[in-house]
């Protein structure tokens, strides 16, 4: 008989704890950050100030993508100008180096279980920090004029951080939904056009069938993917010129280092959570 109503106790305070509701989950800032959203908006950022900041400090060199050094080369030796072309096309090889060291890092880093976006944001965090310290150490108010002595050292650090990022959205698997560039928006822009007018399309047919839907839902949910992309690369690039010539200084390039630390360590925290969990 005790046991009887032990029993019926013990199923009446399950019950009464099933009925309590549950709290609500709070706000993870470091799972937020490396999002896929809130990450490919940040390095988008990156890319663009860097970019940008580099453009003028360095005049004209590219860091975030090749396409525009190997144009510059080709008008530089149209000019005669041996120095500059020179400098241009080191940036090709110095970019596939750098992209294949960071595809044997990701995938060592996978072998051993670490924590890969972050390993690979920590590495361009430190080539960010070579990148600040070699300007600020060989010319630290600027370059005045073109000296491609200065220029090649300086860019080269410069494109190594870039080309790590261009790896890095190839290399972290499993952060973003898909494959986004964020140094380079040609291809970006490109994509969100097409997607506009596939969705004004199936907004606008007479047959709103499933196949439309469908339609319209991929066009809008990629249009919601690459628009911060394209709008953090040109909020960078703006606050970079901006920066630059008010602060006439390497020391702007210290705020994307301090973005992609916090992204790092926040990745970090994240994938360490994952293994306690």
């Amino acid at each position: 008989m005790p046991s009887i109503i032990y029993l019926l106790d013990l199923i009446q305070v399950n019950r009464m704890t099933s009925a309590i509701p549950r709290s609500p989950s709070k706000f993870n800032l470091s799972a937020y950050l490396i999002s896929d959203g809130p990450a490919g908006f940040l390095l988008s950022w990156v890319a663009g100030f860097v970019d940008t900041s580099a453009f003028i400090i360095l005049f004209g060199l590219f860091t975030a993508h090749v396409t525009g050094n190997i144009a510059l080369a080709g008008s530089s030796f149209v000019s005669d100008d041996a120095e500059t072309t020179i400098t241009r096309l080191l940036m090709l090889p110095t970019f596939i180096v750098t992209v294949a060291l960071t595809s044997l890092l990701a995938r060592f880093s996978r072998r051993q279980q670490w924590c890969v976006f972050g390993v690979l944001l920590t590495a361009e965090a430190i080539a960010l920090a070579v990148f600040l310290s070699l300007g600020t150490s060989l010319c630290p108010a600027l370059i005045l004029d073109v000296q491609e002595d200065l220029i090649l050292p300086i860019g080269i650090s410069g494109v190594i951080a870039m080309a790590i990022q261009n790896a890095l959205m190839k290399e972290a698997k499993g952060v973003f939904k898909s494959y986004i560039p964020t140094t380079v928006m040609t291809g970006n822009t490109t994509q969100l056009t097409i997607d506009v007018v596939q969705l004004c399309i199936a907004k606008l047919s007479k047959v709103q069938d499933e196949t439309t839907k469908k339609e319209a839902e991929e066009s809008l949910e990629r249009i919601g993917r690459f628009v911060p992309t394209i709008v953090g690369f040109a909020l960078g690039g703006l606050l970079a010129a901006c920066f630059v010539l008010v602060s006439e200084s390497w020391w702007s390039l210290s705020i994307p280092l301090v973005v992609i630390s916090i992204l790092a360590i926040a990745a970090y925290v994240e994938h360490g959570r994952k293994l306690a969990s």
